[in-house]
């Protein structure tokens, strides 16, 4: 024990080898769970290495003391682990979706693809069908202005007109929060 309160970390390795087997054993027998019994023996043994250099071996015997800070650690988990089921609660009845098959986030997105198919359809036709042309065509504005038979300037008006109705009719909602400018 004091080769490891010196900081020599081979003589925890020695001691983690010679006594780990048998903690790994008490603690298992009191938590039934491996994953749990190997935690409190790691727990153990980072103890060792924090207060090794005050360990008396007048008081007792390293394996007597590690048996007992094993013990001490697998009661605390015990505890623990029976705190966590008491503040959990069980789940009786899980709520309804309209689809199994959809995610809430494809709700959303319909619900926000509705909002928007109603704004534009709201747009007159001749600010609507430039609009749509460029979005959706993905033509340019000298092409759409050929496509209609329009000026160039007109269509540029029209669609910068449609924009922000578009705007100010859908608002700051879900779609501008997720970086989709309108």
């Amino acid at each position: 024990m004091q080769e490891i309160g010196s900081g020599d970390t081979e003589a925890l390795a020695r001691l983690y080898r010679d006594t780990s087997p048998m903690l790994y054993g008490v603690a298992l027998r009191m938590l039934g769970n491996p994953a749990d019994a190997e935690e409190v023996v790691l727990d153990v043994y980072q103890q060792v290495w924090r207060s090794a250099a005050s360990y008396d071996a007048g008081r007792s015997r390293v394996l007597w003391w590690l048996s007992m800070l094993a013990r001490s650690r697998a009661l605390d988990r015990v505890r623990m682990n029976r705190r966590r089921l008491q503040m959990e609660t069980a789940v009786e009845e899980l709520p309804e979706f309209p689809s199994p098959d959809r995610s809430p986030d494809a709700i959303v997105m319909d619900e926000d693809r509705k909002r928007i198919q109603m704004a534009l359809a709201a747009l007159p036709a001749e600010q609507r069908k430039p609009l749509e042309l460029a979005f959706f065509s993905d033509l340019t504005h000298v092409e759409i202005a050929a496509k209609l038979g329009t000026p160039l300037g007109t269509i540029k008006t029209r669609i910068r007109t449609a924009l922000r109705t578009l705007k100010e009719t859908l608002g700051d909602g879900p779609e501008a929060a997720a970086g989709h400018a309108i």
